[in-house]
Parts: C-alpha cells; structure tokens; sequence
C-alpha cells in the first residue's frame, strides 16, 4: 500500500476542523505530486507563450511572515530534502534491477512530489504581494483573525484569513478563496452570517474581529 493510500485513511471526514485539514492536505499533495513539464518537448510551446503567461500569472497575496516561511521551506527543500532524495534513488539502483524495485519507485515517487513542491512554491514566491493590515478591525478582511459561534450552541472557533499560498488549517489559516472567507469577508462583529463548509451550510455569529 503506498504511503499516500495511508495518509488518506488516516483522515477524519468530519467536524469542521478536520473538513478544512483534509481539504488542506488534498491541496498539497496535488501542489507537489505536479511533475515537471517536458522541456526538450516543450520548449517552442513555452517561447511563444512566455509573454502571454507572464502576464496571466496569478498574485499572492500573502504576510511577510508568511512569505519568509515560504522561503524557508524552498531553502530546506533545495539545499536538504532534494540532496536526500538523489542519495536514496542511489541507494535504491544499487540493488538492482528496477523493474522490481520498490524502493527505486518510492524514492522516484518522492523525487517528483519534492521538484513539484519547489516549483510551486517558487512560483509563490516570485509573484507574492505583501498584505498590508488595516488599521480598521470592525469589518473582516484579508488578514485578519476571525472569531465566530456555530449557532445555535456549538462551539467558538477561530481563524486568520490570509492568501492561498500561505493557507495552513493545521494552523488556524484559511484561504480567501475559501467558501467560508469568502462569506466571512466584509462582515461585522455580531453579524449572523451562513457560512459554506464542505459539509454543507452552518450558520454562524462572529464575535471578535482582530
């Protein structure tokens, strides 16, 4: 059984919470199991395109937090992980013949989510834009911290709205591309507000904005 068929089993499908942390890890481990593009194959396609993609090419928003924390990892994955992954698909040829070679064919597999990983976050990275906090905290915006109730007797919870590069649930950071920011963005405190999760509609009241 590979090690991604684990991780999915491992996975609550339920509550609020545990919802956004497997949205969270399918997002991920679509971002770095991406292969890179054939560029022998390619290389006409993306000349003639260069101009056009640079000008498509979607912005992040993002802290300066959280972009420090996205070159961190991109350091880590270049200078550590990568090195790592080379010496493991060494090891793995050493033992012989590939077309039997778990090993071989999980330290391929790694190799391919790492590259895909630094491809992603270097994209991040290079078209990040630093969020620039309001000095107004009555209205919920990108950047703030959101407390609010599940009516009509669940619990609070609490989440900071920042760009999608530097979403993390695990962390209390959702996406404003997410449905629920999405329907928390522009709302006040007190405000009754129904929120989409993926488990379906939940009204809320939120109770601080910070």
């Amino acid at each position: 059984m590979s090690q991604q068929n684990t991780y999915f089993k491992e996975i609550p499908l339920f509550g609020l919470k545990r919802i956004l942390k497997f949205v969270a890890f399918l997002v991920v481990m679509q971002q770095g199991l991406q292969k890179q593009p054939n560029k022998k194959q390619n290389s006409g396609k993306l000349t003639r395109r260069s101009g056009k993609n640079m000008a498509q090419e979607k912005v992040f928003p993002m802290t300066k937090e959280g972009k420090e924390k996205l070159e961190q990892e991109l350091e880590y994955l270049k200078t550590v992980k990568r090195k790592e992954v080379v010496e493991r698909i060494k090891i793995a040829r050493s033992f012989g013949d590939l077309s039997e070679n778990s090993e071989y064919d999980s330290a391929k597999e790694e190799q391919a989510f790492v590259e895909g990983r630094i491809t992603t976050l270097e994209n991040m990275i290079r078209n990040a834009k630093i969020i620039v906090g309001e000095a107004d905290t009555s209205t919920v915006s990108l950047g703030r911290t959101v407390t609010f109730l599940e009516l009509p007797d669940g619990d609070e919870e609490t989440y900071t709205i920042v760009g999608s590069a530097e979403a993390d649930p695990f962390e209390g950071k959702i996406s404003n591309d997410s449905p629920i920011a999405k329907s928390l963005l522009g709302r006040k405190v007190d405000e009754e507000v129904t929120v989409q999760t993926p488990g379906g509609e939940m009204l809320v009241r939120i109770v601080k904005i910070s």
